[in-house]
């Protein structure tokens, strides 16, 4: 006679559920660490970070097998982790063009993370996330009628847009590039000036196209994209057999922050049937300052566009968005195919049995992420604090720090200006009189950064400007005004006076 196998995975008698992490007292362990947040965002005192060896001394270690509990994890947080925090965020910072969120938008993440961890399903994160897009767009002057979705930031932002030119090349071919691949788009080619940020190569990689694709035109005397040579090149391409696929525009370039001619590129692309794609990850809010916006021209024919609210709106980092004219190539890039057990219709406007009935608003097929938060949580909340207003009074406000900056640098006989400023960054570097040899300027231009550096209340980046050595401050912090613009001059010249060069 057979007997019956066991089961191997019968089912246990039932139990009350035992679980190691908290999932309780929310209240009391932010408590425990908001004082420690409270003074971190004061930037007070050394900067903790520099000290490397002993934070990671006080963190390292091998993995547990039995967990410390809750109250080990604040401590270790509210003793260790937040004192040595980043201060990107500290007024005297101009080295990134990223800072710290200010404080809505930064308690709006933390509600968002508990409560609108699925963006997907109908619930108010959701449809918070399709309305700051739409308050975003129009805050940049994009109708409507452009397809939106946010993105971990503006690397994926391009990214989202070069792959929505790509599926535009293709279907121009009578390809569907998404569905079939890139074996019927011949010797694909993207094109961008040679200041293009190089999450842009990285792009052009992870779409198949190649880096080598990206075709990178020369600078004019006022440092913008040569566009007669960027029509010859797409020119020559073209009776070559390439595929031309898409032209990047810089809406602010992160190296001096210059405009390149959106329209005028747009034209040339056009012309020729290809995709224009403009990068405004650091610049696209520039715009909001009417002294410089007629450089953007006229961005709702442009066919895809990146931006950072993680950058000048100050949104907490991971959190970028990118938009495409005609949303239509960006879904079929990126289609999500049907799986069973997530197929519902999208919500309608009225009440639902269960949340879980009908999944929410937006498009699943314009993002990379399936599984997300709702970022859009965080951007929909600063708006509302500040509005379109508060974003115009940041942006002009940081536009004028930088010329602060250009103001003061032309007016000491030890200091020279690299290039005259366009959005909020401004390049200058000391070059004390009687000094020509380049190398001797770089070395003692590297010696004053890390001297201001060292001190901590200003702490600009640097960059090269036509192959020399730049200090470059960058101004999108909101806790920054004028103060600040003359504070990250006087620290250099206080520098340069220590090393003995003026």
């Amino acid at each position: 006679m057979l007997r019956a196998k066991p089961n191997p995975i019968a089912p246990a008698e039932p139990t009350a559920a035992t679980e190691s992490a908290s999932t309780d007292s929310l209240a009391e362990s932010l408590a425990e660490i908001l004082p420690a947040l409270e003074r971190f965002t004061r930037f007070e005192g050394p900067d903790g970070a520099a000290k490397r060896t002993a934070w990671r001394r006080a963190l390292d270690g091998p993995l547990p097998e039995e967990g410390e509990g809750r109250e080990a994890v604040l401590a270790a947080l509210r003793d260790v982790v937040i004192p040595n925090g980043l201060r990107i965020g500290a007024p005297g910072f101009t080295g990134w063009v990223t800072t710290s969120p200010t404080t809505v938008p930064a308690v709006a993440q933390l509600a968002g993370s508990i409560t609108a961890a699925q963006r997907w399903w109908a619930t108010p994160g959701n449809f918070l996330e399709v309305l700051a897009l739409r308050w975003v767009a129009r805050l940049v002057g994009l109708p409507d009628t452009f397809e939106g979705s946010f993105t971990s930031g503006g690397s994926t932002a391009n990214l989202l847009g070069l792959a929505a030119a790509r599926q535009h090349a293709g279907e121009r071919l009578g390809v569907d590039v998404g569905l079939e691949g890139l074996a019927a788009l011949p010797s694909p080619r993207v094109y961008a000036s040679t200041e293009v940020h190089h999450v842009v190569h990285r792009a052009c990689g992870v779409l198949g196209l190649g880096r080598k694709a990206l075709r990178l035109v020369p600078m004019d005397a006022a440092r913008r994209v040569d566009l007669g040579a960027l029509e010859r090149l797409i020119d020559t391409d073209v009776r070559a057999g390439a595929t031309p696929v898409a032209v990047v525009s810089s809406a602010g370039d992160v190296n001096t922050g210059v405009v390149e001619p959106i329209d005028a590129m747009r034209e040339i692309a056009h012309a020729r049937g290809v995709w224009l794609h403009a990068d405004g990850a650091y610049g696209g809010f520039g715009v909001l300052d009417p002294r410089v916006a007629p450089l953007y021209g006229d961005l709702t024919k442009i066919d895809s566009f990146a931006v950072d609210p993680h950058k000048w709106m100050a949104a907490p980092v991971g959190c970028g968005a990118a938009f495409v004219r005609d949303g239509g190539f960006l879904a079929r890039a990126l289609t999500l195919e049907p799986a069973a057990y997530v197929e519902m219709a999208p919500t309608d406007t009225g009440d639902l049995g269960s949340p879980f009935d009908q999944r929410g608003e937006g498009n699943i097929d314009t993002s990379l992420d399936h599984s997300a938060p709702a970022r859009g949580l965080a951007v929909w909340a600063l708006l509302k604090e500040i509005g379109a207003k508060g974003m115009r009074e940041r942006v002009v406000r940081h536009h004028n720090c930088a010329r602060r900056v250009a103001e003061r640098v032309r007016a000491h006989p030890a200091l020279e200006l690299m290039a005259e400023p366009v959005l909020s960054i401004c390049c200058f570097r000391v070059k004390p009189a009687g000094v020509a040899d380049e190398a001797a300027l770089e070395a003692l231009n590297e010696k004053v950064l890390l001297a201001v550096r060292a001190k901590g209340r200003a702490v600009p980046s640097h960059t090269r400007i036509d192959g020399r050595f730049a200090i470059r401050p960058c101004f999108i912090n909101p806790r920054q005004g004028l103060a600040e613009a003359d504070l990250t001059v006087d620290e250099v010249l206080a520098a340069a006076r220590e090393l003995g060069a003026i």
